[in-house]
């Protein structure tokens, strides 16, 4: 198969053979589980349980609210502690809803719903609905519900199916074992996910630094037949970002600010797939996932089979502790990763690893000034000037950078980790976009504002104007009233005098 030229990206370090050759070990069960009520795209989940209540395994514990959304269900079965909010695995650190579910130890599960037994002979609505029901969101970061990217059937729009199993993120290795591990499966929510778009296509990609897991997937993929192509991709960050991989092996670039379903194409991660497989044929909902836990500082990094809502010094605990204080603590991988200011935060779907770093693994350069040089604009992906960005958000030109690119950046790093001069550019895009969200969320406010004040002002107007022409009426109905007597009394006199 033919790949197309992409532009930028850099040669990292991978790091994965610190866990690569870990097989997928289920993590023991926790006493407690914090579940997150918004670990989606769109808006957060609505508690349908509550304080006291015992569910079992699987249960619906939130249900969806507007069209981007995704339900929550119970990791295992217990009674519901508490429903508040929680310190979660964000770098805000701000208190999320959260639900407490103490474990009973029975792992007992609810009823789930029947297999669709014969997916292929269903309509995409049903299978959409069932993956909806399920909570299955993409689980290679960005937790999109997966159902509203399924619904594009519905417009005809896409022909070809990208399966992302790249997996460029140093460190992070558990979608190399699930496609070791789990080919079948990932074969079968493939096909069932193509089934459910309408595609006539189907791509899956993998990084050439996972031989066994494109050995592995390309025989699961020939028990079906030639229609799913098996594509070696160059290892090279970040390879697996969505827009960069459909153009790389579709040749079909994606324009500024639309998504893959615009150019015919969508794109799911392995592991998605994988989930796809269990609702459909089990009805098994959303509720685990496997993530790698690795860095420097672990003693014996795994890739571990993990309920949501266990916290993060959990999956520590289970491979083995650290062997020094972390120099830095991150869910995700070190490129596109999120940092963690405390071990005792919960995992969530998007979570695909948690990275415990040590400080020979950390770049402490101090930043320097900028030289010009132009590194970050020739391994920027995007095709945009990093340091032109930079320079104009450190003044609060953030109209200016956005007309020059901001919004075009997807954050991958690549410009911050080839800098000679150690300046943390994604750092300023991270604070730009976040500045411009909260501007746009203060503007929106004193919009609202100015409306709700014309609308008072409106109504008190209409309300004296109300007042000022009852007023004028009862004025005029009094003046009528004493034209009418002053009549009346001064034509009865007139009247007899005439009459005698």
């Amino acid at each position: 198969m033919k790949l197309f030229r992409i532009r930028g990206g850099v040669d990292v370090a991978h790091r994965k053979e610190l866990s690569s050759e870990e097989p997928i070990m289920p993590l023991p069960l926790p006493s407690r589980l914090y579940v997150p009520l918004r670990q989606h795209g769109g808006a957060p989940a609505e508690p349908v349980v509550s304080v006291g209540d015992r569910v079992l395994k699987g249960q619906l514990l939130a249900a969806p609210q507007g069209s981007v959304s995704a339900p929550v269900h119970a990791p295992t079965s217990g009674e519901i502690l508490n429903i508040g909010r929680q310190i979660t695995a964000h770098p805000s650190a701000i208190p999320q809803p959260t639900i407490v579910l103490e474990s009973d130890g029975c792992e007992e599960w609810v009823d789930l719903p029947p297999p669709i037994r014969d997916p292929f002979a269903a309509s995409a609505a049903s299978l959409a609905t069932r993956v909806a029901d399920c909570g299955i969101v993409g689980l290679g970061g960005a937790a999109f519900p997966t159902a509203v990217k399924l619904d594009a059937a519905a417009r005809g729009t896409v022909d070809t199916l990208v399966i992302n199993g790249a997996e460029c993120e140093p460190y992070l290795t558990c979608d190399d074992r699930i496609m070791r591990e789990r080919a079948g499966e990932i074969i079968d929510g493939v096909r069932i996910m193509a089934h459910a778009l309408g595609a006539t296509r189907i791509v899956i990609a993998i990084e050439r630094n996972k031989p066994q897991a494109l050995d592995t997937m390309t025989r699961a993929a020939d028990t079906v037949g030639p229609e799913i192509l098996i594509v070696a991709i160059p290892a090279r960050y970040p390879m697996g970002s969505e827009r960069h991989l459909v153009l790389l092996v579709t040749g079909r670039e994606i324009p500024a600010r639309r998504l893959p379903a615009d150019v015919g194409v969508s794109v799911h991660n392995v592991a998605t797939a994988r989930a796809v497989h269990r609702a459909v044929r089990v009805g098994e909902p959303l509720i685990s996932r496997v993530m790698t836990v690795s860095g420097g500082a672990v003693r014996r990094p795994r890739n571990l089979e993990v309920p949501i809502g266990a916290l993060v010094c959990e999956l520590l605990d289970a491979a083995g502790g650290t062997t020094e204080a972390p120099a830095r603590l991150l869910a995700g991988g070190p490129m596109m990763g999120q940092p963690l200011h405390s071990l005792v935060v919960p995992v969530v779907k998007g979570t695909s690893g948690i990275l415990a770093l040590a400080a020979s693994e950390i770049r402490t350069a101090p930043e320097q000034g900028c030289i010009r040089c132009g590194t970050c604009v020739s391994v920027c992906p995007c095709g945009l000037v990093p340091m032109e960005m930079a320079a104009l958000i450190r003044h609060e030109k953030l109209e200016q950078a956005v007309a020059v690119g901001l919004h075009d950046c997807v954050a991958c790093g690549s410009c911050a980790y080839a800098c000679p001069s150690h300046i943390p550019l994604v750092q300023y895009f991270h604070y730009a976009k976040g500045r411009l969200k909260q501007l746009g969320h203060e503007q929106r406010r004193r919009d609202l504002a100015r409306r709700l004040a014309a609308s008072r002002a409106e109504r008190l107007e209409r309300i004296a104007r109300a007042k000022r022409e009852a007023v004028a009426a009862r004025k005029a109905a009094a003046a009528a009233k004493k034209v009418a007597e002053a009549q009346a009394h001064g034509d009865g006199p007139v009247g007899s005098a005439a009459g005698s």
